[in-house]
């Protein structure tokens, strides 16, 4: 209707170009250049075509019948709102009325969905069924973590699976379990697919592992990872102590309890002596399931001198001066923490890889010296790293491409090494 009102009132004045917008202070009008302007300003026009506004750029008009269209349009907008209103509260009555039905149906459809997804899940994943009874146990054999699986297989590798045994009566496997082995072995991976297992079995899940037989757990504790709340005041070390001190408050017989290096966030020996009685908390007093995760090496004694502990380890091997994780659990204390081999791998400089090498050899060759002796006896820094430094003779071979060379250059090359030898 306004596209053809435009077009009869172009035809009318003969102005082609003469446009019909809108705005909200106006409404529907006629917006004219100040030179069509004059032209409906003018008889026979004026009478027709009332002026409304003037702008710098353009002069505004309107009509009878265009304010009489632009008010049935705005009372035809009100009428559609209002009746959509009326459509929606009569609507929304009906669902009401059909709540009881609606929510059933909605619930439904929630746990098909959800069974639907697990069962998909389980069959890509190849999961198993757990067997759930009333003891304190926690057997799994050829446990995996679901989430570091999927990361790891789409990079093209496949995961270790592992089996971990827990019983909380100490008959078919420890009530404490403690885990050592290098940074980036596995270990913080291996806790939690154990606290994961116990979680999917209990939510109604299939469970990613060749066999799992679960008592039922009333709660599970996980204290992984280093965190803050400084807002609060609290450190590192702090928080770490705060949700240990929860855990343990609060867990009983049934618990199932997960912890990563405590008592690292302070000295040595405090950390120990912390780390120390909370396991032996959590054997004798909470008497919960529970896997710790330590590098105080002292704890593996703690574990063979308790009742229901007992040891394990993430392997890992030294091959030609690197270090080789093998992510796999096995019986026992780990002989070593490979801290320095780790730090290599996380591309210490080399000078700085050395410099620790050599002073570990001065730690574990001081015998019963005590600490402030070993740190007066260790060599500087600087004289370390001119011990270390690559001789003449290793820098001119980092320097030769053998690929590069022509037969006259390798003998050159030879020749030059030979006089280097001989200088040193």
């Amino acid at each position: 209707m306004i596209a053809a009102l435009q077009a009869t009132y172009a035809e009318e004045t003969g102005i082609a170009g003469l446009k019909l917008k809108h705005n909200g202070v106006l409404g529907y009008h006629i917006d004219a250049t100040p030179k069509q302007a004059e032209a409906l300003m003018t008889p026979p026009f004026n009478a027709r075509f009332i002026h409304r506004q003037t702008n710098a750029s353009s002069i505004r008009f309107t009509t009878t019948e265009l304010a009489e269209l632009d008010a049935k349009i705005a009372r035809a907008g009100d009428a559609a709102l209002s009746r959509e209103l009326t459509l929606f509260k009569e609507f929304a009555a009906r669902a009401a009325e059909c709540e009881a039905d609606i929510r059933a149906a909605a619930e439904a459809l929630a746990a098909l969905d959800v069974a639907a997804a697990l069962a998909q899940w389980a069959e890509e994943t190849q999961a198993t069924r757990p067997e759930i009874d009333d003891s304190v146990a926690l057997l799994a054999e050829g446990g995996r973590h679901p989430v570091v699986e999927e990361g790891v297989r789409r990079d093209g590798n496949g995961f270790t699976p592992n089996d971990a045994r827990l019983d909380g009566a100490g008959q078919s496997g420890p009530r404490l379990m403690v885990v050592t082995g290098p940074n980036m072995a596995g270990k913080s991976t291996y806790l939690r697919q154990i606290a994961l297992l116990a979680v999917l079995a209990q939510a109604g899940s299939f469970v990613p592992a060749r066999k799992l037989r679960l008592g039922v757990v009333d709660r599970v504790f996980a204290r992984v990872g280093a965190s803050d709340d400084l807002a609060r005041g609290r450190s590192t070390f702090m928080t770490e102590m705060v949700e240990t001190a929860a855990i343990l408050h609060q867990a009983g017989p049934r618990a199932l309890v997960v912890l990563d290096e405590i008592g690292r966030g302070t000295a040595t020996f405090d950390g120990l002596a912390i780390a120390w009685a909370v396991a032996e908390h959590l054997h004798e007093a909470n008497r919960s399931r529970a896997v710790f995760a330590t590098h105080y090496h002292e704890l593996t004694r703690l574990a063979d001198k308790l009742e229901a502990g007992a040891n394990a380890h993430l392997r890992a091997k030294e091959w030609k001066g690197d270090l080789v994780f093998l992510h796999e659990v096995a019986p026992g204390a780990a002989d070593r923490s490979y801290g320095i081999q780790v730090a290599k791998l996380a591309g210490l400089p080399k000078s700085a890889v050395e410099r620790a090498r050599a002073v570990l050899q001065r730690l574990e060759a001081s015998g019963g010296s005590t600490r402030v002796e070993i740190v007066d006896e260790l060599p500087l820094f600087a004289q370390v790293m001119e011990e270390n430094k690559a001789s003449s003779l290793e820098a001119a071979l980092d320097e030769i491409n053998p690929d590069a060379l022509s037969p006259k250059q390798a003998l050159d090359a030879l020749y030059r090494l030979k006089a280097l030898k001989s200088e040193e």
